[in-house]
């Protein structure tokens, strides 16, 4: 949430700093601002809402610099306004902030006994006024000082800041919230993330935890709190600038759920060996599996990825008969959880820097379990705090109702469910094989999903004004449900449950009536197939409207069931169902929601990584 680009070189950075929020806007926002050095002191233009707001500031008022910082903001502490927008400022000091300043009470407190005064109702203000408190006590050394003072501050930042008595020098830290550092042709960049930058350069240097950078026209410097070095590799960002683009879509969630074929096949692609039923992920660190070490599996996420994670849960416990648990991040590390060096903890983040899910990942490291991550960023922090990554190829994702993240993550969780199958003996290198050979065939599945979204849209035209949805699922696709009902809430703001299909008559039931319509993911090769069919009759019988995606014709459901709507996936093995179960649901929530004209891309409240408990 919130987004951080600073810019230091020849190109305007006005210019630069829009433009980079521009690419930013996806992570949510309520007001925008930035600030430069001129003529020896700060010239600031901000704004409450859009960022057309902003730039039409500047359009009325330009401002020329090589040096500035901007700042797209999130409303935590204070109202959503032009007063509490950032940058603030201090004395000589500026600064944007991405995070939350836990003991920001107390350290206003002191600072406004020191005489100091407030403009704002951010906890973020109190930054500048620290370190230009700090600076004012002992100007040594501008990194030096800004360590001491975030030393002060409890909880998470990333932040960008300048001093006006240095007009050649950036500065930027991070704590528990992203930010790298981009380097340019005699040009640098601090941004919260890629995109901001990807348009200028494809190098950069992840900071860590408790890491601040210095930035001057001769190069970069990056210490830890007490200003001892810190050693940094630069690494290279192979997402090409046209990535980020809508490259001719409405929306960038239409784009992304468009490319999930190609981000299915990127993810898969070097990993699986169909002849021989062999699956070669990354280094997963995982070779205790062979010798029986690994007795339980702990998987960690939030949100979407959750739901993923409950998907992972089904296929390593039936494919690999390994005992898994799945927890929300949230809750995890507050219930004292049972880990143990026979414990592997998976973490799964699309961003790689979800705090919630860091924060678990963390405890596992402190109670001795072994840990991976499932990750789209390389090089993000949750990759950095494991000892194994299986990495998703999904390419940037702008919209912030994550689409490609989830089909990948799946991908993923089916090659470790197979992966660990193969090490522990439990599927037989034909069913290996079989397996992996319709995992190769998925993304053509896919394409043939997402021919079906001019019908969806027919489908949605009908539903789009109703208030409320009931999503069922039985076993793998019960996650599913949950999705979608997710997807629909997320970015249409009509009001959805998902629910275990068996679980209906045991309260959900009371709400079925003509006006509320129940989205029913059925498969034919389930088990359980019959007793969703069944579910649907309790729902016709009740006069539910019956919105059916399945992989089966209406042959297999009852003659006397009316589904209003049924919308037909492609057959595969049972246990990659949900990869294609998820296009159509993805496909109705995005029809209603843009019927409906809906921010679809930044839908209200919602940030796309969120970096704060």
């Amino acid at each position: 949430m919130c987004g951080i680009i600073g810019y230091l070189g020849p190109q305007d950075a006005s210019e630069v700093i829009l433009d980079g929020l521009k690419r930013l806007e996806y992570r949510g926002y309520d007001s925008a601002g930035l600030a430069v050095i001129k003529d020896g002191g700060f010239e600031v233009r901000r704004a409450e809402g859009k960022l057309q707001k902003l730039e039409a500031i500047l359009r009325d008022n330009p401002v020329r610099a090589h040096l500035g910082i901007g700042h797209t903001r999130w409303a935590t502490h204070g109202r959503p306004n032009e007063t509490n927008a950032h940058p603030h400022v201090s004395g000589r000091v500026a600064v944007v902030h991405n995070g939350i300043i836990e003991n920001f009470s107390a350290l206003k407190a002191e600072l406004a006994a020191d005489g100091r005064d407030f403009s704002s109702e951010t906890d973020s203000e109190i930054i500048a006024h620290l370190i230009d408190r700090e600076l004012s006590r002992n100007d040594d050394d501008l990194l030096a000082a800004m360590g001491r003072a975030l030393a002060l501050l409890e909880g998470s930042f990333a932040l960008a800041l300048l001093d006006h008595r240095h007009p050649d020098t950036l500065l930027a830290a991070r704590k528990e919230s992203p930010l790298i550092l981009g380097l340019g042709e005699g040009e640098f960049f601090v941004a919260s993330d890629v995109p901001a930058i990807l348009t200028h350069t494809n190098r950069v240097v992840y900071l860590d935890d408790d890491e601040l950078v210095e930035v001057g026209p001769d190069g970069y410097r990056v210490t830890d709190l007490a200003a001892r070095p810190v050693p940094k590799e630069v690494q290279t960002i192979s997402w090409s600038p046209v990535m980020a683009e809508k490259a001719g879509y409405k929306h960038f969630m239409l784009k992304e759920i468009f490319e999930q074929p190609r981000a299915v096949i990127d993810t898969i692609r070097g990993r699986l060996r169909a002849e021989t039923g062999d699956v070669f992920p990354d280094d997963l660190g995982l070779g205790k599996m062979a010798s029986g070490e690994i007795e339980r599996l702990v998987i960690v996420a939030c949100g979407t990825s959750w739901h993923a994670a409950l998907v992972g849960k089904f296929l390593i416990e039936e494919l690999a008969r390994l005992p898994v648990e799945v927890d929300l991040g949230s809750e995890f590390r507050y219930r004292n959880p049972i880990l143990d060096e026979r414990t592997l903890l998976i973490g799964i983040s699309q961003s790689g820097e979800t705090a919630d899910t860091l924060a678990a990942v963390r405890e596992g490291r402190a109670k001795g379990a072994r840990r991976l991550s499932i990750c789209n960023v390389v090089g993000s922090t949750i990759t950095r705090e494991t000892e194994g990554v299986l990495y998703t190829h999904a390419g940037p994702e702008i919209g912030v109702a994550s689409t490609k993240a989830f089909t990948t993550q799946l991908a993923a969780l089916s090659m470790l469910a197979v992966h660990l199958a193969g090490v522990r003996g439990t599927m037989s290198q034909a069913e290996r094989r079989a397996f992996l050979e319709e995992m190769i065939r998925l993304p053509r599945l896919m394409e043939d999903c997402l021919d079906g979204s001019d019908r969806i849209r027919s489908i949605a035209r009908q539903l789009m004004n109703r208030r409320d949805f009931l999503y069922l699922g039985r076993g793998l696709l019960y996650p599913l449900a949950l999705e979608g009902a997710l997807k629909l809430k997320e970015i249409s703001y009509i009001h959805a449950e998902g629910y275990p299909a068996g679980e209906m008559k045991h309260g959900p039931i009371a709400l079925i009536d003509e006006d509320v319509p129940v989205v029913v993911a059925a498969s034919g090769s389930s088990p359980t197939f019959d007793k969703a069919v069944s579910n649907m009759a309790e729902v016709a019988a009740r006069q539910g409207e019956l919105v059916v995606v399945s992989d089966v014709g209406p042959d297999r459901f009852f003659s006397d069931i009316p589904i209003s709507h049924l919308i037909i996936v492609p057959e595969t093995v049972f246990h990659l169902t949900p990869i294609l179960f998820a296009i159509p649901l993805q496909l109705l929530a995005y029809h209603v929601a843009d019927l409906r004209g809906t921010d679809v891309d930044q839908p209200r409240n919602l940030a796309k990584s969120v970096t704060v408990e």
